[in-house]
């Protein structure tokens, strides 16, 4: 059920309405000359007052596009009352909300100042009066999480930061927005500034980012909250725009979102109606609302979030007492609210406004001070926040101490947990395979390593994208997270691959010791690239566990068979890409996943069943690199053959094929590229001697990459072209990844 405000408009300042309708004609002029579709007047967020004034407003209705199935107005028993501060306090603060985000573009001049001028409201009212914090400890377990899903607006999380005390940002560092060294990037980053809990800017990741952190939330509160004790208990918002509701990765993460019941999810939809390309009519024109109704969301409509303050604090209210599912807050605003020849423009979105524009929205909104000048008395309203928010944790750490006292080994286990740091010996558990187990693929050795982990870890939690049956990830003794069920481990993504790895992503970064693992088919990594480059770029460990890795699955063709990916991801930084050959490999690529939790891994396995092999381990998948065989003296083989997953058992039949004919003859398991390049000089020399140049590498998927390890005179065995619909013993035979091919291949480059 939805729920509407209407607000009646309150001005914010004024310009002289000759300028103005000299300005309005010259728009005129220029607007005749302009494409379908964009003759809409860039003043439409401008009224004429009484006095021969105008102010800046949004639009009104006749201009606004009003949906059929307007919300009904239906309002909750709110559950608690929000600190109101003073109007003409908050506007001061608003405003120097808005003058910080322009003072910043404008000095680098690059950025997005529309957003921030629009969205100041909803923000000071967030952080000064709602959201729970601890500015001088960003990483305060139970705090408020905030994601700025419309990440290019980031000077408002910036400013906001800056004046709630976080030490990460300072006056020099809104100076320095967008510059080198900076902590204020173009877009949120993470690990550049804490404070910002994700990293966004590709449109909505952050909103699917948001979804992971409130699961996290929901799971952690299920394990360890009891009925006299309450431990985990905190928000997230999130701030979406209108180009995060256009991408197809919201919908997904909110349609699971909504199933879930994430009550203790809230998104602000700052409905401004302006993109890059102009006003949003041109192309984005469905009901929203309805839409997330459908979704299993709450909705509530702002219909003044320009200056409306009670009305967003009267939403947020009623969007915590909904505790079975999340709420979607439509703010309609003003991009660019105050500037008098640009706001409710797409001229405002993207680009400085012009030391001109600048003047006249300071004088349009009453602003005297000189750039990045905040007032005394909003620095000082705002001062208090590290003393709330050393109270905030000083008060939940003691609810912590008494719960520990009642439950002491759920107690410990959450410690342990939050704290991040891995239980002693849990390596312990990953299974050891000899060359007399029984041959399976990788993706069933897989499973057992995930189940074997889930007993000792208990932070690991994940699922697959409707193929839990074929990927083989499901833990065994847990069952399904569900809305009713939030305790349970099994994650059920459904078809929705994006979203998938950018709520896993929310989950790693939610900072309490959770590992999330997704998976699909490696082909579909195609369907979440996006989502895998943020889990590098942003250091969240992710373990990616991607089946049905080559050729391998058969008769599904071309489609389903990935030739370019392994090389893609080795490409990417910040990725670990894993293609573990049998069961010791697999172990020991879980390991590697386990450990590096500032950084993706990517386990791509096989389908088919693999032989376990006489020389893989646990710790040469470590290396990244290693030696599995070799029947050279000296570090002076004839002819290194290099493998990876199920081809290398291919290179091992063919060296036993060429010893026998007197070569000498290594075999290398280049499991991991990236382990390797970080091993020393001398571990590189051990297992690729320079002196040896007779090399041959054999991969069934792209050769583009391997001339780094197989100098001038190597040769790769592998597949440059697409893959074919047929059983997987004709498609290797075809494609030439044989040992016969392989021999052949390795007396070419030592003759």
């Amino acid at each position: 059920m939805a729920s509407s405000f209407t607000v009646s408009r309150a001005s914010a300042g004024s310009v002289t309405a000759t300028a103005l309708n000299n300005a309005i004609q010259s728009e005129r002029l220029s607007s005749s000359a302009s494409p379908a579709g964009f003759g809409f007047s860039k003043f439409a967020g401008l009224k004429l007052r009484s006095n021969g004034k105008v102010a800046c407003s949004s639009r009104s209705s006749s201009q606004r596009r009003l949906r059929s199935s307007a919300p009904k107005v239906v309002r909750a028993a709110a559950v608690e009352t929000l600190e109101a501060t003073s109007t003409g306090l908050i506007e001061k603060s608003i405003n120097a909300i808005r003058f910080l985000a322009i003072d910043a573009v404008e000095k680098a001049n690059s950025g997005h100042p529309g957003l921030p001028m629009g969205c100041a409201p909803m923000g000071h009212i967030l952080y000064d009066e709602v959201m729970r914090y601890n500015p001088k400890n960003p990483y305060w377990f139970n705090r408020d999480r905030f994601v700025l899903s419309a990440g290019h607006g980031c000077m408002l999380q910036y400013a906001l930061l800056y004046l709630a005390g976080y030490d990460s940002v300072k006056e020099e560092d809104l100076k320095g927005f967008r510059q080198w060294g900076s902590k204020t990037p173009g877009h949120p980053e993470n690990f550049e500034t804490p404070g910002v809990e994700v990293t966004t800017g590709p449109l909505g990741q952050g909103i699917a980012n948001a979804v992971g952190l409130a699961l996290a939330e929901k799971h952690l509160a299920a394990r360890y909250n009891k009925p006299d004790s309450t431990i985990v208990d905190h928000y997230t918002y999130c701030i979406v725009g209108d180009g995060c509701q256009m991408e197809g990765i919201s919908n997904e993460a909110c349609s699971l979102a909504g199933h879930w019941g994430l009550g203790k999810l809230i998104a602000f939809y700052d409905d401004n109606h302006i993109s890059i390309d102009g006003d949003t009519e041109i192309a984005f024109t469905e009901d929203v609302t309805t839409r997330f109704e459908g979704l299993g969301w709450h909705t509530i409509w702002v219909k003044n979030g320009n200056t409306g303050y009670d009305e967003i604090r009267a939403a947020i209210e009623e969007a915590k007492s909904v505790k079975d599912r999340p709420t979607l807050i439509k703010v309609t605003t003003t991009i660019g609210f105050g500037s008098p020849n640009k706001a409710n423009s797409y001229s405002v979105h993207g680009s400085a406004l012009g030391a001109k524009e600048v003047d006249a929205t300071r004088q349009n909104l009453g602003w005297p001070h000189p750039p990045f000048h905040v007032p005394e008395e909003v620095k000082s309203h705002w001062s208090r926040h590290a003393a709330r928010g050393a109270s905030f944790e000083a008060e939940w750490s003691s609810k912590l101490a008494e719960h520990e006292k009642k439950y002491p080994e759920e107690a410990a286990e959450f410690k342990a947990l939050i704290s991040g740091k891995l239980p002693e010996g849990w390596d312990k558990a990953l299974p050891a395979y000899t060359t007399e187990s029984p041959a399976d693929a990788t993706r069933i050795l897989s499973q057992q390593c995930l189940n074997a982990l889930a007993k000792v870890l208990p932070g690991l939690l994940g699922g697959s994208a409707d193929l839990a049956s074929s990927n083989m990830t499901l833990l065994k003794m847990f069952g399904d997270f569900q809305k009713d069920t939030p305790a349970e481990r099994n994650v059920r993504f459904g078809v929705r691959e994006h979203s998938m790895g950018a709520i896993c992503n929310g989950i790693a970064h939610h900072g309490s010791g959770l590992i999330p693992y997704c998976a699909t088919f490696f082909v579909f990594t195609d369907y979440m690239r996006a989502a895998i480059r943020i889990s590098a770029l942003s250091e969240a460990g992710v373990i990616y566990v991607m089946t049905h890795d080559s050729i391998g699955l058969g008769e599904d063709g071309p489609t389903h068979q990935p030739i370019e990916h392994l090389a893609s991801f080795r490409a990417m930084p910040n990725v670990l890409m894993l293609r573990p050959a049998d069961g010791n490999e697999t172990a020991g690529a879980y390991k590697v996943a386990v450990l590096n939790r500032k950084r993706p891994s990517i386990l791509a396995l096989s389908r088919q069943k693999l032989p376990h092999l006489a020389g893989s381990s646990i710790e040469g998948v470590e290396k990244g690199g290693y030696t599995i065989s070799c029947n050279a003296s000296n570090n002076k083989p004839d002819v290194i053959l290099m493998g990876t997953g199920s081809e290398l058992e291919i290179a091992e039949k063919a060296a036993v094929t060429l010893r026998n004919e007197g070569k000498a003859v290594r075999v290398v398991s280049f499991v991991c590229w990236e382990l390797f390049e970080e091993q020393t000089p001398e571990y590189k020399e051990s297992v690729l001697p320079a002196a040896v140049a007779a090399r041959v590498s054999v991969e069934a998927g792209s050769t583009f990459g391997w001339e780094r390890y197989l100098g001038s005179k190597g040769k790769a065995v592998g597949i440059d072209r697409f893959g074919a619909s047929a059983p997987i013993g004709i498609l290797y035979k075809e494609f030439g990844l044989t040992a016969e091919n392989v021999v052949a291949t390795a007396k070419q480059v030592l003759a």
